[in-house]
């Protein structure tokens, strides 16, 4: 079959124990997408030998009756994600040559599963953007067009790699990694399932940091039923971790019973912003039908922080970053610039920097060590700390009140064109305007396809769920998914 790259991982996961398919095969399907694929600009580090090899061993262990989910399934692994052997960029210039002899611990996991690396996945700079415009190795680009339209289109991002592969069907699931939204963007903008799980719940070692209380991995499908397969082989305490949760992980699969009769749905009024293209309110009043129909409560609610929940997200996340990102510094790894004679270390650090990092990521290092400065402490990144704190507390009292889960739109609009936004920084970071609110309080959240603009392009909506709760908040993902009846490809023109 030279179709196979187009199966979910559960159909793969079924075929395979039922000896219809290798991983072989499989495998060798995707890479041959892969190859055809291009113009997509989604996979930068190509794996094949490491895919083959680790195909073979999953076959064997296939054939011994020793065949967990995620074995021999061929997977993509996002840039930000260090792989043993494997160059690990994190889509910058300042990481070239990096070659980790050490591998993540949730990329280890999905091997120790007997997963398969494809290779690499494109992403914005550091996880920095909304569009995968900032990437030193150029743009991901979205499978799908607007109408007839053959302008290309944003993958969105920072996670816009892995999205436009598992769109492309170039691999069956990706790792993400969502910062303020960097995962549930991409996967409504290319019409996929992305889900956040609560901060803590996967381990971060070993993943190149943004903004350490911020950054949490997950996983990015074709349906919710793979979301959940993929995110059990994802999760786990790690010690080497200190803010990884030590929490049994759920059988998230045996949770989808696609039954939320008495299940209360808050509907938050603040999230009515004004101006909303009026595609996206329908979209959204279409999923609460859905949802009541499907036997839910509905119940509005207010979460009234959240109109403060973009700038404090743009002080916390400068600023952590800021931290983060100072040992880039051409002295232990990475490039170091050519110094001239007489050069210093100083200008060695400056020169390095300055050739590395890219213009978004040099921007947010500047505000970060702003607004954390002697004098501005205080008046930004404090201040900061408290509205998060305030947000997060919205979230308690409504989640107290009863509320088992929070519909919103995924993004304020479909997938735009590339080098629309990329000089209006702003206007970017408006993108996130309705998923930092989830990064900011620590919980759990996924977008899941439902619809279509008037181009014909994919629309996502957020489900927001209690922490450490994430087996229910798919549950309900996978009633709106079911009744949504979203099944569309993008028709194939690279």
């Amino acid at each position: 079959m030279s179709d196979l790259n187009t199966m979910t991982i559960a159909q793969a996961r079924d075929a395979l124990r039922a000896g219809e398919t290798t991983s072989a095969e499989l495998t060798d399907a995707c890479l041959n997408a892969i190859e055809a694929a291009g113009e997509l600009g989604a996979f930068v580090h190509n794996t094949p030998d490491v895919a083959r090899a680790q195909a073979a061993n999953a076959d064997a262990r296939i054939a011994q009756g020793d065949a967990p989910s995620l074995c021999g399934i061929p997977l993509g692994i996002k840039d930000l994600f260090c792989t043993k052997g494997v160059p690990s960029q994190a889509a910058s210039r300042i990481l070239e040559g990096f070659k980790p002899e050490y591998e993540s611990t949730v990329s280890g996991q999905l091997f120790d599963r007997g997963a398969v690396m494809l290779g690499k996945l494109n992403m914005d700079e550091f996880a920095m953007g909304s569009s995968n415009e900032t990437s030193v190795y150029g743009n991901a680009v979205n499978p799908w067009r607007a109408g007839n339209s053959d302008a290309a289109l944003t993958p969105g991002g920072s996670s816009g790699g892995s999205a436009s592969a598992v769109a492309a069907d170039l691999c069956l699931g990706a790792t993400g990694t969502d910062t303020g939204g960097s995962i549930r963007q991409p996967a409504a903008f290319t019409g996929i399932v992305g889900i956040k799980p609560t901060y803590g719940r996967c381990s971060r070692w070993g993943v190149v940091a943004f903004a350490s209380s911020l950054d949490q991995a997950g996983p990015m499908t074709k349906t919710v039923r793979d979301a959940a397969i993929m995110l059990e082989g994802m999760c786990g305490h790690d010690a080497k971790d200190s803010t990884s949760a030590d929490l049994a992980v759920p059988d998230f699969e045996a949770a989808l019973t696609g039954d939320i009769r008495g299940k209360v749905i808050g509907i938050p009024k603040e999230y009515r912003m004004d101006g909303m293209p009026a595609e996206i309110a329908k979209l959204w009043e279409d999923g609460t039908a859905m949802l009541r129909d499907a036997g839910a409560e509905i119940r509005d609610i207010s979460l009234p922080h959240t109109k403060y929940a973009l700038p404090a997200y743009y002080v916390i996340a400068p600023a952590e970053a800021s931290s983060n990102l100072a040992r880039y510094d051409g002295v232990r790894f990475g490039h170091r610039a050519s110094l001239a004679q007489g050069d210093g270390i100083t200008e060695m650090y400056e020169k390095t920097r300055a050739e590395g990092f890219g213009a978004e990521v040099q921007r947010r290092v500047m505000v970060g060590t702003y607004v954390l400065s002697a004098g501005f402490y205080d008046a930004y990144y404090n201040r900061a700390r408290r509205v998060r704190a305030l947000i997060k507390q919205d979230f308690d009292t409504v989640f107290a009140a009863g509320v088992d889960a929070i519909l919103t739109p995924a993004t304020p609009s479909a997938a735009f064109e590339l080098g629309r936004k990329v000089d209006d920084p702003v206007e970017m970071y408006l993108n996130d305007v309705f998923t930092v609110t989830v990064n900011l309080a620590g919980l759990p959240g996924i977008s899941v396809p439902t619809g279509f603009d008037e181009k014909g392009l994919p629309l996502g909506l957020q489900l927001i769920g209690r922490p450490w709760e994430e087996a229910d908040l798919l549950n309900t993902a996978y009633a709106l998914e079911t009744a949504a009846g979203f099944v569309a490809k993008p028709q194939k023109w690279w």
